[in-house]
């Protein structure tokens, strides 16, 4: 039965059915066919109105919300021109700073896409106009957006501890390390790049030095706010002063106050708008969350897990392996479906593999989470490859196909992180 379930929700894809739509497909298949131990219709519309009911997820719309008003406040400009003030004069100095605001705002909108159109829409025509290929600088985007899912706060990571019971704090720790060290291979790549095809260097020393004119201090006072957002959210987690979804509250207050009354760069009049926005951004994800919740438990009830576990701990003696086979399941779902519904349904079933060959599970979600954002990026579906396609004017495929080699250096980078712990448990010792 666990077969017949994986595969109409499989053949209901390949069809191009919404993926909402074959998660449900597949949790009715082992109703409609009478299998022993699945309840009726009533109980799977019960799992599925239980799995949007609780309280970790209401800390995704309201980074959502956060994040939005964040981009539409001009957060990310005053953020790029503090890096871009620190090493724009260096050698692919500008698309490190790019790359940094990138690391930055995703400790502030936890959301790969909203990273990727929040830095997108000010660094790729900043960029352009010094002289950049236009092309280089959406691929540039497009991957290092994928950064804002793996720096804390992170949604996917909100969602692994909803669907594992994994603290979601201790995921919020475990990401940093490993966020900047995919920052510095991504930026390695950009240093290179820059130094084998130039840069026209007058032109951008000249924009540094009038970004430069009135000094640091004045740019760092002005940056300040923006600066200190996710270090008062951070701190409050690591601190205990407020949870995981409080801290989520608390950002959507901050960015409303900063953006509103001391940038006075949102009218109060639009505040509405930003709503509007976030409903339009979060209501399919939360359907789709819901019934991914449902398919994951229909998947439990015909045993689905027992037999995956079954096959691999059968097939794959050691944990290297396991993992590998793991990272190459993830890098083609990655590919294919959304970064949320894949986490809802496949970590409820591997978690309990990988414990079994002495995995830590903190450090299994921080190799799925960037295992996934890799895939933000990459074809045939990549979401961050649309955003910054659509904001350089160029074609998704174009885009891909001048980010492979970024794509190369996170790959590298996740092999670290999954073969090498330390990377993401060292802060949590």
């Amino acid at each position: 039965m666990a077969g017949i379930v994986f595969a109409i929700f499989g053949v209901a894809l390949i069809l191009a059915v919404p993926i909402g739509v074959a998660m449900v497909l597949g949790a009715w298949a082992p109703v409609l066919l009478g299998a022993r131990g699945v309840s009726g219709v009533g109980q799977l519309i019960r799992n599925t109105f239980s799995g949007a009911d609780t309280t970790p997820i209401i800390a995704v719309p309201l980074f959502i919300l956060a994040g939005v008003i964040m981009a539409e406040g001009g957060i990310s400009r005053k953020l790029f021109s503090v890096f871009a003030y620190c090493v724009g004069k260096f050698t692919g100095g500008l698309p490190c700073a790019v790359i940094m605001t990138c690391l930055f705002y995703g400790a502030i909108s936890g959301s790969g896409p909203a990273t990727t159109a929040a830095v997108g829409a000010m660094a790729i025509p900043f960029l352009v106009d010094l002289g950049y290929d236009k092309t280089f600088c959406a691929a540039t985007v497009a991957v290092a957006g994928g950064l804002g899912v793996i720096i804390p706060p992170s949604i996917p990571f909100v969602l692994y501890s909803l669907a594992t019971g994994v603290s979601t704090s201790a995921l919020f720790l475990a990401g940093a390390l490993p966020g900047i060290f995919i920052g510095l291979c991504l930026m390695a790549y950009a240093v290179w790049y820059c130094k084998t095809k130039g840069e026209d260097k007058e032109r951008i020393a000249a924009k540094v030095d009038e970004m430069r004119r009135d000094g640091f201090w004045k740019l760092f006072r002005d940056s300040f706010w923006a600066l200190l957002s996710p270090l008062i959210v951070l701190g409050g987690i690591y601190s205990g002063v407020f949870t995981p979804t409080e801290a989520a509250c608390i950002s959507v207050f901050y960015s409303f106050i900063i953006s509103v009354f001391v940038y006075k760069s949102v009218p109060l009049r639009e505040t509405p708008k930003f709503l509007r926005n976030s409903v339009r951004t979060y209501a399919p994800l939360c359907f789709v969350l819901a019934f991914a919740i449902a398919f994951g438990r229909t998947l439990a009830l015909v045993k689905a897990p027992a037999y995956i576990s079954s096959f691999v701990l059968g097939t794959f003696q050691s944990a290297s392996m396991v993992m590998l086979v793991i990272v190459i399941i993830f890098f083609f779902l990655g590919m294919v479906m959304d970064t949320g519904p894949v986490i809802v349904i496949m970590a409820p079933i591997l978690l309990p593999i990988v414990t079994k060959l002495g995995i830590n599970p903190v450090h299994f979600g921080v190799v799925m989470v960037v295992n996934l954002a890799v895939g933000l990026a990459t074809p045939p579906f990549g979401l961050d490859l649309f955003v910054a396609g659509t904001l350089s004017d160029r074609p998704p495929m174009t885009v891909a196909r001048k980010a492979m080699p970024y794509l190369i250096a996170f790959t590298f980078a996740l092999f670290i992180i999954a073969y090498v712990p330390w990377l993401s448990l060292y802060l949590l010792s």
